[in-house]
């Protein structure tokens, strides 16, 4: 009898934990799904862009006088896309770069360089942008301590105000109030 006494003893020391373990993982299991089913699905939100801070990196431009090319290239590399914004001729689109699944905010601009305001002797290059507090009063230090003021400041509307200074290196760099400020 001893034998018998043990099988259904072992069996039945399995069997509760065993269907205990399922019945806890299905029952929650069951009211997430419920409780899903029952709620529309929310919709992703756009994220707004943090402020930039005063003297940090805030924006890259690539300026090209071959835009199609340089897209393909990026596009092939790095996997980027973009989107056309008008520029204020009606011509010459604005490009929005983006990374994939990146979201509607880009990571970089892209303009074709067209003249008068790109002579020939200009060559394509990248165009970094600086947050400042007041872009006025930063050209003019920069001006104070050895830079030159190579194009503004000047608005552009709903950005912000810009300039582009050259350091007494020779570098150049904008400096950029955002619309909404600094942080």
């Amino acid at each position: 009898m001893a034998k018998k006494a043990r099988k259904p003893a072992k069996k039945a020391a399995r069997k509760p934990a065993k269907k205990a373990v399922k019945k806890a993982v299905k029952k929650p299991a069951k009211k997430v799904a419920k409780k899903a089913a029952k709620k529309p699905a929310k919709k992703a939100q756009p994220q707004a862009m943090p402020k930039p801070r005063h003297g940090e990196f805030m924006w890259n431009e690539l300026m090209t006088r071959d835009d199609e090319r340089a897209l393909e290239f990026f596009n092939k590399v790095l996997g980027w896309t973009h989107s056309d914004w008008p520029m204020g001729d009606g011509k010459t689109p604005y490009r929005l770069v983006k990374t994939p699944g990146g979201g509607e905010h880009g990571i970089a601009g892209m303009m074709k360089m067209t003249e008068p305001e790109f002579p020939p002797q200009v060559p394509p290059h990248w165009m970094s942008y600086i947050a400042v507090d007041n872009v006025d009063q930063r050209a003019e230090l920069a001006k104070q301590h050895g830079g030159q003021l190579v194009h503004g400041p000047m608005d552009i509307p709903n950005v912000g105000r810009f300039c582009i200074v050259c350091d007494p290196t020779g570098a150049t760099v904008a400096f950029m109030t955002p619309q909404g400020g600094t942080a």
